[in-house]
């Protein structure tokens, strides 16, 4: 009904008053009206926008590559998708020919059982739909009339007149249906397995450090030490063979200085951005800014008042560089955590070694598979079991309060937003001003309902992030998973319960209140009531579902990242690192995709029995967003962080439900309309419990196989006298040591076009101390009491070196392609897996095969890692060759990089011997001085200096605060100062020395 014929109508019921319209409204909030030609119109309009979106994506796509094919661009030649031609259809043969096997590589495991997922429900709601309609339909439609002429034709679909010996039709159907879905979730479940088992056995797995490392938890103070680690696992496998272990360190307010660093360099960026946006014509006013809370000197700057936005922000950058070198130079490696890591040369081996402790805690200590380390929550993994049990008991019970709280909001929505003319009835101002615009509402009925209800969905899962990580989950996968299970819960509950029974509930509650004597009897036709009320909303489910499609299409043509993207450079200021990420690769949020397609499939699944019309439209849907998805996961969104496929689980469980579910509603009908005695009632009970113990023969079928690479140990001689190569290991610490001890800092970055301006706006405070010729003789002015020639460029002779401290960015460069190796720039956008750099992969035996080698090119900042070559290490052990392997871009408080010896260094190798002493040294808690100075004979600022200088990593000291040219104008090593051997000063100098 529009709003002007409703509007008519309200003529008839001026009589009521608002109160009594909001409680009659109440009685069925979410029942819309529908037509016989609502189905049809929903096809229609389905259908019709998505091949209209189809074909003008077809015709823009060859033209538009950094929107609809990004990883074409910026993919290694490993993972790069198949090229696809400049033909307006040259996008479909590149879908129909790639393998599942061939995605894996391309897209990544969880990419591959996505789609696999999709396409099983797309096959299972086929199936069901030519079930469903050639058994159920027939009987329902020959059956169900009532007599009258006036019985709408959708409701003939449905078993609403529909009693006693017919409905086995519906039982029998519901026991095809269930051993259909076992078939189908057998067959994927073995198929899942197989691909688990390609992935366990590809190039990337097999060569990470991840792979063969176990992650131990909630250790007690007597074992949070390296031996401690070592220990635990030999008194549960003494036969294992010799493990590097690491014990994590406490980087206390490390993490939040570097948060604060980026935070405000990006605000300077921003400010810079705003300001010389036009450098040719500056603001006449500078920038200004109110003091950050943080700052340690907040309470010397005037209350309220602000100040030089330009000025404040790089005084506050350079302080935090400082603070962050002070930080992890003065980390105290006796200072352990809860936590820590021992990694093992053969992936069998550590994977034997999970299986056999999954059920056991060794002194008080879980084991488990390591993730990889831009997987794992730091903040989250020292938390106690006490600790995180308590949060979760909290976090679960806001997610209740909030799953209940927003049953009176959609509600309302579904009251008031969906048709305007509502509200008017109980608001009488409201009312005239819709009769007098009614076209004007029309377009904000239509826009308000689904516009608000997007926004809440795309927040959802936002908030359900935010509340598992303060739930205390340790990995970034985990928690997608727990927000999956929350989000379908959700909606569930709130867009299907409570949809069904909302007005079956009011209803039963308002008979009882207005007659109690007559409670009894209303009650003993609840189930009547609510079977009535699903009847009549099947209809509704099904055009739903039809216009599911568009949100499919939408996603293809990214509609919203087009918008962005023109606002963004259109309307305003966008520093170089938001145009570069701009062009990057979106990630693909799997947890609400996954919400969708479980709910949808849930949706279907119940309304089966009650309108199969709803089978065959979750097929059309799934048959087209399966080809459409593959697309969007080949060629534009890449996996933020992979879990290698184990989603699988938690898809399972839910659909299962969702069956589950479906056979309650079959037993619901069976029971109200079934013979007197309810023998077809009775007949379904067994439904549920097939469901639940086929859930038990596939988890201990299959799972164990699935997450453990080997069950057992494939060593054949377990006294085994030493790894295999000790050198496979050696980045233990470097790798799941926490990122804060590691992660360079952030360069600002301003465009190109402003650089002639930058040094009269700085005046000279990016650029002392840094390095020669640094100060203010690097003005560009001209002007100066003295010629001074500017520094040329080191890799660039001839070419004059940018202003220290500052990226500067021309406008070829603002792509995504220079900088995807970058961690600030790769971590958001796959972690660099696709782009031929993963920081879990070691490449033993390939010298310097993990620096950086793109870097130089695109930052000044933080300084890249040329190749360095073999170095022979001195020692008494003799010569030995070592490569460089795990130290890249990475620099460590000393002691802590590398607690078993530097690869530079000879490694010791370690034997079977397991008494008195472990093989290798407990950096935890003995040898804390063991590179003390011995009594010198000179002095420790020249001792060995050249032979440090070619162990030394070149640059990798300037990591600790941006570089040797890095922003806040931090020196990164210290000079060479002669000191008096009778001074204090003198015997602390050996050990400063090696600190970073």
């Amino acid at each position: 009904m529009d709003i002007w014929s409703h509007t008519q109508h309200l003529r008839y019921k001026r009589d009521l008053n608002a109160g009594e319209e909001l409680l009659h409204l109440l009685q069925n909030p979410f029942k819309q009206t529908l037509t016989d030609g609502a189905i049809w119109s929903a096809l229609g309009i389905s259908l019709g926008f998505t091949a209209f979106i189809a074909i003008a994506f077809s015709f823009v796509r060859p033209y538009n590559s950094v929107v609809y094919a990004p990883k074409l661009k910026h993919a290694d030649e490993e993972h790069a998708p198949p090229p696809i031609g400049k033909g307006y259809l040259a996008w479909i043969p590149p879908l129909w020919k790639t393998t599942e096997k061939e995605l894996i590589a391309h897209a990544g495991m969880d990419a591959a059982i996505f789609l696999r997922f999709t396409r099983m429900c797309r096959n299972i709601f086929l199936c069901l739909g030519v079930v469903g309609c050639g058994i159920l339909l027939p009987v329902y439609y020959t059956l169900n009339s009532d007599k009258t002429g006036n019985q709408k034709w959708f409701m003939r679909l449905t078993p609403s007149n529909v009693n006693d010996q017919p409905i086995w039709a519906l039982v029998i159907t519901a026991y095809i249906f269930n051993f259909v879905i076992i078939g189908f979730l057998w067959w994927n479940y073995r198929r899942v397995l197989q691909l688990r088992r390609i992935y366990f056995e590809s190039k990337d797995y097999q060569q990470s450090l991840s792979a063969r490392t176990l992650m131990l938890n909630d250790l007690s103070k007597r074992y949070s030490n390296d031996e401690g680690i070592a220990r635990i696992i030999d008194n549960v496998v003494p036969h294992a063979s010799f493990a590097k272990t690491a014990a994590a360190r406490n980087v206390r307010d490390l993490p939040d200085l570097i948060h604060q660093h980026d935070h405000t360099v990006r605000k300077l960026e921003k400010v810079l951005a705003k300001y010389l946006k036009d450098p040719q014509n500056l603001p006449p006013a500078r920038p200004m800014c109110h003091p950050s809370k943080k700052d340690p000197s907040y309470s010397t700057y005037p209350k309220g008042q602000k100040v030089d936005a330009i000025e404040y922000l790089t005084q506050r950058i350079k302080e935090l560089e400082i603070e962050v070198k002070e930080a992890r130079a003065n980390i105290d490696k006796r200072s352990t955590l809860s936590y820590g890591f021992a990694s093992y040369d053969d992936i069998s081996e550590a994977h034997s070694i999970a299986y056999a402790l999954r059920k056991k805690k060794p002194h008080g200590a879980t084991v488990v598979l390591a993730p990889r380390p831009n997987d794992i929550i730091w903040d989250n993994m020292p938390l106690t079991p006490a600790k995180r049990s308590w949060r979760r008991i909290i976090i679960n019970f806001w997610i209740v309060i909030l799953t209940l709280v927003w049953i009176a909001p959609s509600a309302m929505i579904a009251i008031f937003l969906v048709n305007l003319s509502n509200l008017g009835l109980v608001w009488p101002a409201f009312q005239t001003e819709l009769s007098g615009n009614t076209g004007f509402w029309s377009i904000v009925q239509g826009v308000a309902s689904p516009a608000i209800l997007s926004l809440v969905y795309l927040v959802l899962p936002v908030i359900f992030r935010r509340l598992s990580i303060r739930a205390g989950d340790r990995t970034k996968t985990g928690r997608e998973r727990h927000v999956v299970a929350k989000l379908y819960a959700f909606f569930v509950f709130n867009n299907l319960i409570v949809f069904c029974l909302f007005s079956t509930i009011w209803n039963l509650i308002s008979s009882v209140t207005t007659d109690p004597q007559k409670a009894w009897d209303t009650l003993s036709q609840f189930g009547v009531t609510l079977f009535i009320s699903l009847c009549d909303i099947s209809l509704f489910w099904v055009t739903w579902l039809l216009q599911r499609n568009l949100g499919s299409a939408i996603d293809l043509s990214q509609l919203w990242t087009l918008i962005y993207s023109f606002f963004m450079r259109k309307f305003s200021s966008p520093t170089p690192r938001e145009m570069i990420e701009l062009t990057a690769p979106p990630a693909f949020d799997y947890a609400s995709y996954y919400n969708y397609f479980l709910f949808y499939s849930t949706v279907a699944l119940c309304f089966a029995g009650l309108q199969p019309l709803v089978l065959p439209a979750a097929a059309l849907y799934f048959s087209i967003d399966v080809w459409l998805k593959k697309y969007l996961l080949l060629y534009i969104f890449v996996t933020k962080t992979e879990s290698g496929g184990m989603f699988w689980r938690v898809l399972f469980n839910r659909f299962l439900f969702g069956t589950i579910l479906s056979n309650l509603i079959v037993f619901l009908t069976a029971w109200v309309h079934g013979d007197g005695i309810h023998t077809m009632a009775f007949a379904s009970i067994p439904l549920p419990f097939i469901m639940v113990i086929f859930k038990i023969y596939c988890s201990r079928t299959f799972d164990h196989k699935m997450h453990f690479y080997s069950t057992r140990n494939i060593n054949k001689h377990p006294e085994g006298a030493m790894q295999k190569d000790p050198l496979r290991s050696v980045g233990l610490a470097h790798r799941f040591g926490h990122p804060a001890l590691y992660k360079p800092l952030i360069t600002p970055m301003v465009h190109a076009k402003a650089q002639n301006i930058l040094a009269s706006i700085y005046k000279g405070r990016l650029s002392d101390g840094r390095e020669a010729y640094s100060g203010d003789t690097m003005s560009t002015s001209g002007y100066s009491d003295a010629y001074v020639m500017n520094p040329m460029n080191a890799g660039k002779p001839g070419k004059a070196a940018s202003l220290p401290g500052l990226e500067i960015v021309p406008e070829s460069r603002l792509d995504f392609e220079y900088y995807k190796t970058r961690s600030e720039f790769a971590s958001e956008h796959g972690g660099g897996d696709i782009f031929g750099r993963s920081n879990d992969v070691l490449r033993p035996g390939t010298p310097g095969s993990l620096w950086n080698g793109s870097e130089p090119t695109s930052r000044s900042g933080s300084p890249t890692l040329p190749p360095m070559p073999k170095v022979d290490s001195p020692g008494a052990m003799g010569t030995r060759t070592m490569s460089l392997g795990s130290d890249i871009g990475m620099s460590y408080p000393g002691g802590y990089s590398q607690p078993l010896g530097s690869p530079y260094t000879p490694d010791m190798v370690p034997g079977r011997s397991r008494s008195p002493f472990y093989a290798h040294g407990n950096d935890s808690g003995s040898n804390l001085v063991a590179n003390a100075a011995a009594m010198p004979m000179t002095t420790p600022g020249s001792r060995e200096r050249s032979q440090e200088r070619l162990s030394r990593a070149p640059g990798g000291a300037g990591m600790l605060g941006g570089g040797p040219r890095g922003y806040g104008g931090l020196p990164q090593e210290e000079d060479l100062v002669e000191h008096d051997p009778m001074q204090y000063n003198y015997f602390r100098q050996a050990r400063t020395s090696r600190r970073y």
